[in-house]
């Protein structure tokens, strides 16, 4: 059974950094679409990134494009969103999803960036809170 672990989230000051990561068990990267997602107090889910299994596809949300990046490895079957320059407005929990491309489904994060239906996803992390406070 597939299984997604977020990890490294916690307390921040405005202007530091963080380092989530996001772990696969179950499955290979080589296989796996992974996005990351966030959702403050009172609001929606949202899109923060997404790569393609390839690795060769990584799209970023407007409000952190500049900010955060991605990078993967392989060997870990992890990957980490490196969060710098945080703001308040990041506060939220972060969540880590999969999405599985074997059986020729169609890569989301290429066709449908930061933008997807979040069903598209199939695998779930619990989620890790992020809060950017001085």
């Amino acid at each position: 059974q597939l299984q997604v672990v977020e990890s490294g989230g916690g307390l921040v000051q405005p202007g530091g950094s963080l380092r989530l990561s996001c772990a696969v068990s179950g499955s290979t990267l080589d296989y796996l679409v992974i996005g990351w997602f966030r959702q403050a107090p009172g609001k929606g889910r949202k899109t923060v990134s997404c790569i393609s299994n390839s690795g060769g596809t990584a799209v970023f949300a407007d409000s952190v494009k500049g900010r955060f990046t991605l990078s993967r490895d392989n060997a870990k079957n992890t990957v980490y969103l490196q969060m710098n320059s945080l703001k308040s407005e990041d506060t939220a929990v972060y969540y880590c999803a999969a999405r599985s491309t074997q059986n020729n489904r169609f890569d989301v994060c290429r066709m449908y960036g930061t933008d997807p239906d979040l069903k598209m996803y199939d695998y779930w992390g619990q989620g890790t809170q992020v809060t950017v406070s001085s």
